[in-house]
C-alpha cells in the first residue's frame, strides 16, 4: 500500500513556494468561521431541518481547489459548504441559501445539503451517501466527449465507502479511465458510529488498489499536502490515466449535525479531534505569528457576522413560483426532418432506427449500457450502432446499474444526451435512487440552471417461462414521481417516434418497452415528422364504450372490442402512451363520447396499478358523467410462476377485457 503522506511529501517545497500559506490559512479560517455562524443561526431558529458542518475538515477543499484547474467540475456530500466556497460560491448566497431563504443559491430549494453553484463549478452536494459518486464519472465522461482537459473532484465520507454506488461509480471510472479523482474524507465517524466497528482495515485506499485504481492515504490536515496529492492526481486523469482515489485521513469537530449531541462519542476522541484541529497545526507548520492569527480570525468573524445579518434580514421564498423547474418550461415544437419512406419494420428495429437517426442528429447522444455495444444487446434493439458509430458513442459498460444510470444523469448535466438501457425493468429496484432521488431532482433544485436530458430504457412485462424477477410492470412506480417522464409505445410507429422525442426532450424519460412487441412488425415512417413528449391515441372510436389502456393490453384491449364489435357494441380503445405527462383531454373526451363508461386495462397489477391513478382521476373530475363505477382489468396480487400454464391463468386477456365491458354497460 502506498501511503502518499510521504509521497506527496517530495513535491510539498514546490507547493509551499507556490500557494501562499498566510492565504490558504484565512480560506480555512473563513470556512471555520462560517459553519459556526450557521450553527449559531440554527440556535437562533433561522435555519429549519438539520445542517452538517465541515468543522474539521477545512484544509481539505482549501488545499484540493488551489490545485485544479477554473474548468475543473466539483462534486461534494451533504457536508459540502466548505467546498461551495472553496470553489468560490457566493458566501452570502450560500448562507441565505443553508437558511432557506429566497436569495439563497437555489432559493431555498436545497436548503444545507443539496445546495449548489453551477456558476463556479460547484455542481451540488447530494443527501444519498455514494449517490453524487456515479454522477461525477459522467460529467467526466462530458468532459472527455468535449476534449475539455477538465477533469472531475467528487467527495466523500468514510461511511460512503461501503455503499453500493461507490464501488460502482469506481470500477465504470476504471473501465472507462475517466478523470475523476474520487475525495474521501476519512473523519473516523461514519454518521455516529465509528468506522472502526463496521469497516475492516486501517486505510480505506486499499479499495481502490483492488479495482486497479491508483491510490493513496494523505494528511488531510495540512492543505499544502493535500494540494500536492491533488495535483499529482490531477496530472494523472489529464494524462488519460484516472481515476485516482485520495483518502484523505481528518477530524470532525462537531457532531454528525448541528443537533447531534454526541451522546455516542467518547471524551478522549473529542480530545484527540481538537488536538488534531488543521488550524492550530497549520499555525504551528508554517510558524505563523499570533498577530497575524488574531488579525485575520478577527478580520473574518467581523466578514462572517456581517454576513449573518444580513440573511437574517432575507425574505423566504415566495410561494407564486413552487411550482416552477419541475420540467422544461418551454418545449420544442415538433421538427420536420426530411420525408422518409414507410417501412414495414418489427418493433425492435423501430427502436433501432430511432436510435441511428438521432446519433446522426445530435453529436452528444450516447448509448450504452450491458451489452449494449458489440453484442448489439440481448434483445437485438442496438445491433450495429457501435459499428456505424464508434465505441466512444456505443459502448458496453460493466454490470453495474446504479453507475450506468448514475453515469447518465451526470453526463446529461454535463450536456451529453445519453440514452441508457437497464437490460430487464426488474433491475432498476437496484439503482432505483438514480432515477427517484436524482434525475427527478436536478432542474427542480437548481431552478433549471442544471437539467438532465436523459433517456432510460427497460423492457418489462410477462412473456412464457419469464420468473417473478423477470416478469414485473413497475411502470405505476416509475410514474408517480414528479420530474421525470414516462412511455410506453405499443406499435412500432411509436417505438420509432416516442424514442426520438424522448431523446429530444429537455427533461429524464424512461421509455418503457414490452419485450413480447419486439418482434411485432408494423409500418412505419421514418424521418419525417419529430413528435412532442406527451399525448395519447385513440386507436379505435366508440360510443357504447371506452377501454383506456397502455402498453401489451393494446392489441389485447383492440382484440376485445373487436369482438364487442360482433355483439353490436361500439368500443372505442384509448391507448395513453405517455403516463406522465398524462393526456388529461383524451381522457376526459373518451369518457364523454362514450357514455361514461369505461373500462381500464393494464398487465400490471390491478393493486396499487396506474389504472388506479386514472381512475381516481375520472371519478374525481369526471363523475357526473360516470354510467357506472370504472371497471380495472389487470394481473391479481400474486408473484409471477415460470411455466406459461401458470402464466396464462392469472395474466388479463381480451376475455378479461370483453367481461369488464360487458358489466360496464350492464349486460
Amino acid at each position: 500500500m502506498t501511503n502518499s503522506t510521504s509521497t506527496a511529501a517530495l513535491a510539498l517545497d514546490g507547493v509551499r513556494e507556490a500557494q501562499s500559506p498566510a492565504e490558504m490559512y484565512r480560506r480555512m479560517v473563513f470556512i471555520r468561521k462560517f459553519e459556526e455562524q450557521v450553527l449559531e443561526l440554527g440556535r437562533e431558529g433561522h435555519v429549519a431541518g438539520s445542517v452538517h458542518l465541515c468543522l474539521g475538515q477545512e484544509a481539505i477543499p482549501v488545499g484540493a481547489l488551489s490545485a485544479l484547474q477554473p474548468g475543473d467540475k466539483v462534486l461534494g456530500t451533504y457536508r459540502g459548504h466548505g467546498w461551495a466556497l472553496a470553489c468560490g460560491a457566493d458566501p452570502l448566497a450560500l448562507m441565505a441559501e443553508i437558511a432557506q431563504r429566497a436569495d439563497g443559491t437555489n432559493g431555498g430549494r436545497a436548503g444545507s445539503p443539496m445546495l449548489s453553484a453551477p456558476e463556479v463549478n460547484f455542481l451540488g452536494e447530494n443527501s444519498i451517501i455514494g449517490a453524487g459518486l456515479p454522477h461525477a464519472a459522467g460529467v467526466a465522461m462530458s468532459e472527455l466527449a468535449s476534449e475539455s482537459g477538465n477533469i472531475v473532484l467528487v467527495s466523500l465520507g468514510d461511511g460512503a465507502m461501503n455503499q453500493g454506488a461507490t464501488t460502482e461509480a469506481m470500477v465504470f471510472a476504471a473501465a472507462r479511465r475517466l478523470p475523476v479523482i474520487f475525495v474521501c474524507e476519512n473523519n473516523g465517524w461514519s454518521e455516529m458510529t465509528p468506522i472502526s466497528a463496521t469497516t475492516r482495515g486501517e486505510h480505506l485506499a486499499r479499495r481502490g488498489q483492488g479495482l486497479g485504481i491508483e491510490s493513496h492515504v494523505v494528511d488531510g490536515g495540512d492543505p499544502v499536502a493535500v494540494a500536492a496529492a491533488i495535483g499529482e492526481a490531477a496530472a494523472v486523469c489529464r494524462s488519460g490515466d484516472g481515476p485516482v482515489l485520495l483518502e484523505f485521513k481528518t477530524t470532525r469537530l462537531s457532531g454528525h449535525y448541528n443537533k447531534d449531541i454526541q451522546h455516542y462519542r467518547p471524551a478522549e476522541d473529542i480530545e484527540a479531534a481538537s488536538v488534531a484541529d488543521p488550524l492550530l497545526r497549520f499555525r504551528e507548520l508554517e510558524d505563523l505569528s499570533e498577530n497575524f492569527v488574531r488579525r485575520v480570525e478577527s478580520e473574518v468573524s467581523e466578514e462572517i457576522g456581517a454576513l449573518a445579518d444580513r440573511v437574517r434580514q432575507l425574505p423566504a421564498p415566495t410561494t407564486e413560483g413552487v411550482f416552477e423547474h419541475l420540467y422544461a418550461q418551454e418545449l420544442s415544437q415538433p421538427t420536420v426532418h426530411e420525408e422518409g419512406e414507410i417501412k414495414e419494420i418489427p418493433f425492435f428495429r423501430a427502436i433501432n432506427e430511432a436510435l441511428k437517426d438521432s446519433l446522426r442528429r445530435r453529436e452528444e447522444v450516447l448509448v450504452y449500457g450491458e451489452d449494449v455495444g458489440y453484442a448489439g444487446g440481448i434483445f437485438g434493439v442496438t445491433r450495429g450502432l457501435q459499428k456505424e458509430f464508434g465505441e466512444a458513442r456505443v459502448f458496453d459498460t460493466p454490470i453495474a446499474e446504479a453507475a450506468i444510470l448514475g453515469s447518465a444523469v451526470g453526463a446529461a448535466i454535463g450536456g451529453m444526451r445519453p440514452v441508457v438501457e437497464i437490460m430487464w425493468a426488474d433491475f432498476v429496484f437496484v439503482a432505483l435512487d438514480q432515477i427517484i432521488n436524482q434525475a427527478s431532482n436536478v432542474r427542480y433544485i437548481n431552478r433549471s440552471k442544471l437539467h438532465a436530458p436523459l433517456v432510460i430504457r427497460m423492457q418489462q412485462g410477462v412473456t412464457p417461462g419469464s420468473c417473478a424477477q423477470h416478469s414485473q410492470s413497475i411502470e405505476a412506480i416509475l410514474a408517480h414521481i414528479p420530474g421525470i417522464k414516462v412511455g410506453m409505445p405499443a406499435t412500432p410507429q411509436d417505438a420509432y417516434a416516442m424514442t426520438l422525442a424522448a431523446i429530444e426532450d429537455p427533461d429524464p424519460v424512461v421509455l418503457i418497452e414490452h419485450r413480447s412487441m419486439y418482434q411485432d412488425s408494423g409500418p412505419v415512417r421514418l424521418e419525417g415528422v419529430s413528435e412532442i413528449v406527451g399525448g395519447a391515441t385513440e386507436r379505435r372510436t366508440g360510443k357504447d364504450a371506452a377501454i383506456i389502456t397502455w402498453g401489451s393490453m393494446v392489441s389485447e384491449s383492440i382484440a376485445a372490442a373487436d369482438r364487442l364489435a360482433a355483439e353490436g357494441l361500439d368500443v372505442a380503445v384509448l391507448d395513453l402512451r405517455w403516463l406522465r405527462p398524462l393526456d388529461e383531454a383524451a381522457i376526459a373526451k373518451v369518457v364523454a363520447a362514450s357514455g361514461g363508461r369505461i373500462v381500464i386495462a393494464h398487465e400490471a397489477f390491478t393493486n396499487g396499478g396506474f389504472g388506479a391513478e386514472v381512475s381516481a382521476r375520472i371519478t374525481e373530475r369526471h363523475f357526473d358523467q360516470l354510467a357506472n363505477p370504472v371497471v380495472r382489468v389487470g394481473t391479481p396480487d400474486i408473484r409471477m410462476p415460470s411455466a406459461p400454464a401458470l402464466q396464462a391463468s392469472v395474466l388479463p386477456s381480451a376475455d378479461h377485457i370483453v367481461d369488464g365491458v360487458r358489466r360496464v354497460v350492464g349486460r
